[in-house]
């Protein structure tokens, strides 16, 4: 299928006005460029509240969100995108919104731990301890005792990461994973890095920058809570959403996450958005070619959580 045309305009006029890639940039500098790609959308009118949880090296900042009404909700805990280097709370922040209000639960957005400063496994650390914090404190927030977590690209394989560990250690329960273009390999030989490698917004030269920072030690990419694909059980896993696009260099990947938890006996649902590229929730409250896939996520979410 074609590449989208509000996605194809928008690639023409990146091509038209050429900037430096993230490679290129510093950390620093490329969290910053992410902001202006990612902003605030305060339109989205929900109750938002800024706080900190215990984490293992710190407080943790989180953002929580409550959409209308006095009603105990869900819990959804969201792990931001950024290949663990860049994004933040605010670049989260219009998505985790719409999230909010369309699929009617609280969110805890969590700002855990960016590499090169810290590298894995601290942003594991992290949002794991998150989850622990809003499961034990879903009343607080006015849950109703189910509990999801997902996030976009390393924030996915952050949330598929979760689900291991509390598996592994006997851990919060979680009812459902909403895992939205995830990272799940250190694998760049896969097809869909081969198709598009460059010019479809992440590219993979990106990619393998993003894993230097985050894991410069390519001998312990393949530990399940990096790699959660290389994981050697995926059984007893919470019932997962796994979403990808067409035009994503992690779109194999992402694929081949959903196939191995179907076949671990996990109930998986799993949808190639064609026409589309890595990141599209970022556009969703512009673009009609995200709006439709966002809002079935939320309603793949909104339906994870009823129990």
């Amino acid at each position: 299928m074609p590449l989208a045309a509000e996605y194809q305009a928008l690639l023409d006029q990146l091509a038209a006005e050429p900037g430096p890639s993230f490679t290129e940039l510093t950390p620093a500098e490329a969290r910053a460029a992410y902001r202006l790609m990612r902003p605030l959308n305060e339109a989205l009118d929900v109750s938002v509240r800024n706080t900190q949880v215990a984490g293992p090296d710190g407080p943790i900042p989180i953002r929580i969100y409550t959409p209308p009404g006095g009603e105990p909700r869900p819990v959804y805990v969201n792990f931001h995108g950024g290949g663990w280097v860049i994004g933040d709370l605010d670049t989260a922040d219009a998505a985790c919104r719409d999230m909010c209000l369309t699929a009617g639960c609280v969110v805890v957005s969590v700002d855990y731990r960016l590499a090169p400063e810290h590298i894995y496994p601290a942003a594991v650390e992290d949002c794991y301890a998150a989850t622990c914090w809003a499961a034990e404190n879903s009343k607080t927030l006015g849950g109703n005792g189910r509990i999801a977590v997902g996030g976009e690209s390393a924030g996915g394989n952050l949330a598929a990461a979760v689900c291991l560990k509390a598996r592994d250690e006997s851990g919060p329960t979680i009812d459902f994973q909403l895992l939205a273009y995830p990272v799940t390999d250190a694998d760049f030989d896969r097809q869909s890095y081969v198709e598009n490698a460059t010019g479809y917004i992440l590219e993979t030269d990106t990619m393998r920058w993003f894993w230097d920072q985050y894991l410069p030690n390519t001998e312990e990419r393949s530990a399940p809570y990096a790699s959660p694909i290389r994981a050697a059980d995926l059984s007893g896993l919470p019932p997962a959403m796994v979403i990808t696009a067409e035009f994503d260099p992690l779109r194999d990947e992402g694929m081949a996450y959903a196939s191995a938890l179907s076949e671990a006996g996990v109930p998986c649902k799993s949808v190639i958005y064609q026409g589309l590229v890595h990141d599209f929730f970022a556009t969703a409250q512009i673009f009609q070619a995200s709006r439709g896939p966002f809002e079935e996520a939320c309603e793949a979410l909104r339906r994870g959580l009823e129990g």
